[in-house]
C-alpha cells in the first residue's frame, strides 16, 4: 500500500485556456470560479505549491453585476503611502469607468498573498466588452453556477 500523496512537478503541468462571460452575473460568483481555475483546484493534480492552474478570460465586465446595496454602499480603497493619501472609489463609479479594474481586484483577493498568487494572476485576462485577442489559443467556454 502506498501512503504518498501525489505533487505535481513543474514539466507536468498542461495549461489550459478558458472563457467566462460575466454578463448578468454577480462580480463575486464570476471571481470565485475564475480564482478556482487560476488556482488549478479543479484539477485531480492540484499542488498548493506549485502554480498548476490555467489561463482564463473575463469577457463582458461592463455587465456585471452587484447585488444588494453593494453599488452604492461598497468603496474601492487604496492608500498612496503620504499623510493623508486614501483614495476612495465608490462602486457606481468603479464599474461605469474601470470594469475590468473592479473584476480583477475581486478574483485578486481571492488569490494566495505571495509570489504565487502574483504568478496565477498573470495569467488572468479581463476585457470589459465581448472581443478578445486570445483566439489563436482556442479557449474553452466555462459556465458559472
Amino acid at each position: 500500500m502506498n501512503n504518498t500523496t501525489y505533487s505535481a512537478k513543474k514539466g507536468e503541468i498542461e495549461s489550459k485556456w478558458y472563457i467566462i462571460d460575466a454578463a448578468n452575473k454577480p462580480i463575486g460568483r464570476v471571481a470565485t470560479e475564475a480564482a478556482k481555475l487560476l488556482r488549478g483546484k479543479h484539477k485531480p493534480t492540484f499542488t498548493p505549491h506549485i502554480d498548476c492552474g490555467d489561463h482564463v478570460i473575463i469577457l463582458n465586465c461592463k455587465d456585471a453585476i452587484l447585488t444588494g446595496h453593494k453599488l452604492d454602499q461598497k468603496m474601492y480603497r487604496h492608500h498612496s503611502g503620504y499623510i493623508g493619501g486614501l483614495k476612495e472609489t465608490p462602486a457606481r463609479v468603479m464599474l461605469d469607468k474601470k470594469p475590468e479594474k473592479a473584476m480583477t481586484l475581486a478574483i485578486k483577493g481571492m488569490l494566495p498573498h505571495n509570489s504565487l498568487g502574483r504568478q496565477m494572476l498573470k495569467k488572468l485576462r479581463v476585457y470589459a466588452g465581448s472581443e478578445h485577442e486570445n483566439q489563436a489559443q482556442k479557449p474553452e467556454v466555462w459556465e458559472v453556477k
